[in-house]
């Protein structure tokens, strides 16, 4: 274990926390600025860059020979806010305690950005020249992606730093299932995303004199309860089917989704998850006084549709579950993005699988389509990127982990961040030295 590798990835871990990056407002170029000068320190030159001089991207760069394959490592540098309640520590303070890491951040995600930091620095200390380019990226406005700051912002402006693979957040927790098997899932691809507005339609009236049939609210209310009550139907594509049987799963495709749910209590939420259409209400809306009934009345919902799926299934998801009685037309705000994949016939999954071998023996890499959205998305649409998320995280209890992600006291074991810096390393020595 190389030890200056684990202090240097801790240490730049606790310092990131401690630059307030929530976005909004984001305000992410000053942890680009932190990353630039620790970096310049080493000998190690980048440059900030995008739209907005509050919200810059890092860009660093180690040139290869052009004999083989780039590969980016990718990591944002904005978190979700952190209001204070059921914080024990300050959510900016980078404390460590009893072995943990704790901090807004510690998982979403500046653990992997140090992590990812520290091992370009020591790769490029080694003088080692690669086989192809390894371009460190630090990006703005994941978490919102409202800006046009970031990554969406990168892909298009500056095609130039697209690499052929890509590594980012999304996988890597370790899962021991009920049959005995160690499982340890990696991203490869999205659900895609959207939010929408319902206009749910009534009679405006008095609210002295109240008509309770025609009533938005109530109608509202409804809908609101029996979005919440369905459930899509699950589809089960060709890549659900390989991570299904990935982990032994067989049978028919009801059959293995049913076991496989059974075997662990995060594969009981992923698996929904990866195999239907989720529509959420997650916003209530109306613009009249206290004392009128309002005519119409907004619901805000956040929409995963399953890759393949467009605007035609979210309206017929709507119509099966609100069913009969009311009123509403649908709204989307936003482009539905998302929705692509990655092969698992790669140099970059087999080094992952590798590294896997290594450190667990006898663990499974389980490819799975993630429910949340990441920057992955940017980079394979625009270049075709091969892009994954992993980054290892064997000791912090894999419930624990997702639990904390944009929670209060959000925290991983310090040894987990160690090892993250380790993996990233043998990552690049194993895809653009070794070949």
């Amino acid at each position: 274990m190389d030890s200056s590798l684990r202090a240097s990835a801790l240490g730049l871990a606790r310092e990131l926390i401690r630059v307030d990056t929530s976005n909004p407002p984001g305000r992410e170029t000053a942890a680009a600025e932190l990353i630039r000068d620790w970096l310049a320190e080493r000998g190690i030159a980048s440059e900030l860059i995008g739209p907005d001089p509050t919200r810059l991207n890092l860009i660093s760069r180690i040139e290869g020979s052009g004999q083989g394959p780039s590969l980016m490592l990718m990591a944002h540098t904005d978190v979700v806010p952190a209001p204070l309640e059921n914080w024990t520590v300050d959510p900016f303070g980078g404390v460590i305690a009893d072995g943990w890491l704790i901090g807004r951040g510690a998982v979403d995600m500046k653990n992997e950005l140090a992590a990812r930091v520290a091992a370009f620095a020591e790769f490029a200390a080694g003088g080692t020249r690669p086989r192809g380019d390894v371009v460190l990226v630090a990006e703005a406005d994941e978490e919102r992606n409202v800006s046009d700051v970031g990554m969406s912002w990168l892909v298009r402006e500056r095609p130039d730093l697209l690499c052929d693979m890509a590594i980012n957040e999304g996988g890597g927790f370790l899962l021991r299932l009920a049959d005995g098997m160690s499982v340890v899932p990696i991203s490869v691809g999205e659900k895609k995303v959207t939010s929408i507005r319902l206009r749910v339609h009534g009679v405006a009236a008095h609210a002295s004199v109240p008509d309770r049939e025609s009533n938005a609210v109530r109608s509202a209310a409804k809908a609101i309860d029996r979005l919440f009550a369905y459930e899509a139907p699950a589809i089960v594509s060709d890549s659900v089917r390989q991570t299904l049987h990935s982990i032994g799963a067989g049978g028919s495709d009801e059959g293995m989704l049913e076991w496989a749910s059974s075997q662990h209590p995060v594969l009981e939420r992923m698996i929904p998850a990866m195999t239907r259409m989720s529509i959420t209400p997650t916003g209530l809306a109306t613009h009249e006084p206290a004392n009128v009934v309002p005519p119409v009345v907004e619901v805000i919902c956040d929409c995963r549709t399953l890759p393949g799926q467009g605007e035609s299934d979210i309206r017929q998801h709507l119509e099966a579950a609100i069913g009969d009685g009311i009123d509403w037309e649908m709204e989307l705000l936003e482009p539905l993005e998302g929705g692509y994949e990655s092969s698992v016939d790669t140099d970059l999954f087999r080094a992952c699988e590798e590294y896997l071998a290594r450190r667990l023996p006898g663990a499974v890499l389980m490819p799975m389509i993630t429910a949340g959205f990441t920057d992955s998305h940017w980079v394979r649409q625009a270049g075709g990127t091969i892009a994954y998320g992993f980054a290892p995280v064997f000791e912090t209890a894999a419930g624990e982990y997702l639990e904390s992600m944009h929670g209060a006291d959000e925290k991983i074991r310090v040894s987990d961040l160690e090892d993250m810096a380790e993996f990233h390393l043998f990552l690049i020595r194993r895809l653009m030295v070794d070949g």
